[in-house]
């Protein structure tokens, strides 16, 4: 199967097939996509067997591809009924359970696996007669433990065996033995790390790396080997981040400074209370930036609630004052009205710029959505073009060629993470010159994800809440007890009694096509984890709200809102809603950001253990807004102790976004956070995880940071430009996962 001559010689960018041979090759391509010598030596094992160290039989999960090492305790040959075949039955242990393998038309299998003969199985768990076995298993025969001999063309040299992802066709064992090829094959490799780096924090050079990890003689080399690794990883991304603000801070831009007599001037002397110290401080950061004439990229990340908004009014008016216009891009159609909405209640009287009596500094404030009618949307893009209108508020709409602006000079992004890069740029590109960027997010962000995902971007954070607002219980309700449910209904029913409001979230829309249909309401979080009952229905919109209506609150006013309704029914609703005419609004996630309700004080969420940690705290962020207390309680029927309620119970232990921030990070793949949603190409992160590595991040950016500045283009480090540009051509700049 395997090919390779003595004296041949093969570097990173060998094809796999002139190693191995076209055979092998293609098992290995269509398999596992590994092409290229580079892509088997970073196809990394996932774990290591001692040499006798017997696996946990007990873990084994029918169809799933295992590889173990077992112990042979009894081997049987025995006749096929009608035919001259025969099978061979072995029963492998570890110590405390067994395994069975069946073996057709294998005799030879009762000589190589007698009694006592550790070995490597291979091969998809399957069930016979309520007993877990392997039905035509790879093996691999590793010496007795007495030996300490190889057997003859065994590919592990060492005490640690490497297991590897492999496929159906291409067992572990395999994989270990072209490793070794490549290995014992391998041209000197150019390091794209530099050596001054390397000695810094004494990391082996990339081929010495390889080794280590694929075949170890200890632990301590399997870290080594996997550090310097990694580091390629965190510096390449760094890098690629370090380069695009290098690039940023070279464009010019139109400076617009503050004026003390203009439109913000007078909103700020209308405002009916005072900033926090947070908006203060923020806020004059922002300010000094957008005087200056290099684009400012600034993301603003604060809890739900902390006045982000109001923050980037301040910088929108700021642009207005010198003749320019200010964008706020919002991720959904409800959302962009209720900003929309929100500018104007803030504005008052200096959102009516045209109308009679309006102040002379007054603006306007245009909403543009993919669903409005044909003359409003010509009305609005001729207010945009010809600079009547100062602040526009719009969704994806705002990307399309037709949207001219006068003079674009701030663009404001509201929850970032519904957004790739590429969008973003996309609008930017519609200035005369370079616009200045805010981004801005509810959703806390552990440091090193804003160093690795926002890295192109600056950071400001605003942690203190608006005086006013009010405490927001959380609580997890059991949908296996009766009276918890029935004190959970009967909670909203005295906050309406109260005068108040409510929420209720369900899940999905359901009835009447796909689940989530509709452009507001995303699918199931992944973040939920693999234990949200995925098999059980949801909960939908379209079932609950009968219920109530003929049940619990049948003496209230419960109204629907979720995508599927057309956009000025959910902009009726909302408004309804607003003015206290609606009592109880049974949605979906469309209230998840920019709903701001303060007479709204208690959120009931069914099946809680269907949404991510993230998502839960932006929920509740809707309720607790005014000066009564808020109420979010958490229906589920995950079961006490498990790791669903487990998730919930932390949401409803903490109010503290970072820490919640955290918990969420470790409960998703790196994955999810850092790859293809919104890049397109295949997750490029094998090693890095984002709280473990988070000193490792912190180097790898100020490496990256030295690096650009003494060489922007990587002239003086051929090697590590080709990685970048490898690792480009996969992944784009573009880590962060849709939500």
């Amino acid at each position: 199967m395997l090919r390779c001559t003595i004296g041949d010689v093969v570097d990173l960018d060998t094809p796999l097939k002139a190693l191995v041979g076209a055979r092998a090759a293609a098992l290995l391509a269509d398999g596992l996509e590994l092409r290229l010598v580079g892509d088997l030596l970073g196809h990394l094992p996932r774990r290591y067997h001692e040499r006798g160290e017997l696996t946990d039989l007990a873990d084994l999960v029918v169809g799933e591809t295992v590889t173990v090492q077992a112990r042979v305790e009894k081997t049987e040959r025995r006749p096929m009924r009608g035919t001259r075949k025969s099978m061979v039955r072995v029963t492998v242990t570890d110590g405390r359970h067994s395994l069975s393998l069946t073996f057709f038309n294998q005799s030879w299998r009762e000589r190589d696996l007698r009694p006592g003969t550790t070995a490597l199985f291979a091969g998809k768990v399957d069930e016979f007669r309520g007993q877990r076995q392997l039905t035509n298993p790879e093996v691999q025969l590793l010496e007795p433990e007495e030996s300490g001999e190889a057997v003859s063309g065994a590919p592990f040299a060492n005490a640690l065996v490497p297991i590897y992802p492999a496929s159906a066709k291409v067992p572990s064992w395999t994989l270990a033995r072209c490793v070794r090829l490549a290995l014992d094959s391998l041209d000197p490799v150019e390091d794209p790390l530099p050596d001054d780096l390397r000695s810094r924090y004494r990391l082996p050079a990339l081929a010495e790396a390889f080794r280590l990890v694929h075949q170890p003689a200890n632990r301590g080399e399997i870290a080594s080997g996997r550090r310097r690794l990694t580091w390629d990883e965190a510096l390449v991304l760094q890098v690629a981040l370090a380069q695009r603000r290098r690039e940023v801070e070279a464009l010019a831009t139109t400076p617009r400074p503050q004026r003390p007599d203009g439109l913000l001037a007078a909103f700020d002397a209308d405002l009916p209370f005072p900033l926090t110290t947070g908006q203060r401080e923020v806020g004059k950061t922002i300010a000094a930036e957008i005087g200056r004439p290099v684009p400012m990229h600034r993301l603003l990340q604060g809890e739900v609630g902390s006045g982000k908004t109001l923050v980037a009014l301040r910088a929108m008016l700021t642009v207005v004052d010198t003749g320019g216009q200010a964008v706020l891009l919002a991720p959904t159609e409800t959302l962009a009205a209720q900003h929309s909405r929100s500018l104007r209640e803030m504005l008052g009287d200096l959102a009516r710029a045209g109308e009679l009596g309006a102040d002379h500094r007054a603006t306007r404030v245009t909403l543009v959505t993919g669903s409005m009618g044909g003359r409003a949307r010509r009305e609005a893009l001729a207010e945009i073009a010809d600079g009547s209108t100062g602040l526009v508020v719009g969704t994806h709409a705002l990307l399309h060629d037709e949207v001219i602006f006068n003079d674009l000079g701030l663009i404001v992004v509201d929850e970032q993470h519904r957004f790739g890069v590429e969008q973003r740029d996309a609008l930017r590109a519609r200035g005369r010159r370079p616009p200045h960027l805010l981004v801005m997010t509810a959703t806390p962000i552990p440091r090193t994800v804003a160093m690795t995902v926002f890295g192109d971007l600056e950071v400001s954070e605003l942690t203190e809440l608006p005086a006013g607002r009010s405490p927001i219980g959380t609580f997890v309700v059991p949908a296996s007890q009766r009276s918890w449910t029935d004190r959970m209904w009967g909670r909203i029913r005295d906050e309406v009694a109260a005068g108040h409001q409510a929420y209720v979230v369900c899940p999905r829309i359901g009835a009447g096509g796909e689940d989530g249909g509709g452009e507001d309401d995303p699918a199931e979080s992944s973040a939920a984890g693999p234990d949200s009952r995925a098999s059980r229905p949801a909960a939908t919109v379209c079932e609950v709200l009968p219920l109530l209506v003929d049940g619990e609150f049948a003496d209230l006013r419960v109204e629907p809102l979720h995508g599927r309704l057309a956009p000025g029914q959910r902009e009726a609703t909302m408004n309804r809603f607003a003015a206290g005419e609606v009592d109880v609004l049974v949605a979906t996630t469309v209230i998840e950001v920019g709903v701001n309700v303060p007479n709204a004080t208690v959120m009931v969420v069914l099946d809680a253990d269907r949404f991510g940690v993230s998502q839960l705290h932006q929920l509740r962020g809707r309720v607790g807004r005014g000066t009564a207390p808020g109420w979010c309680l958490l229906h589920t029927a995950a079961e006490p102790g498990s790791p669903a309620w487990e998730r919930l119970s932390a949401v409803a232990a903490t109010s503290d976004g970072a820490k919640l921030a955290r918990l969420d990070l470790a409960q998703r793949r790196e994955g999810d956070v850092l790859g293809a949603a919104q890049s397109g190409g295949r997750r490029s992160l094998k090693l890095l995880e984002l709280l473990r590595d988070e000193d490792l991040i912190r180097d790898a950016r100020e490496e990256a940071g030295r690096l650009v500045d003494d060489d922007p283009g990587l002239d003086r480090h051929p090697a590590l430009r080709r990685l970048l540009d490898a690792v480009l051509d996969d992944t784009s700049v573009a880590f962060l996962e849709k939500g």
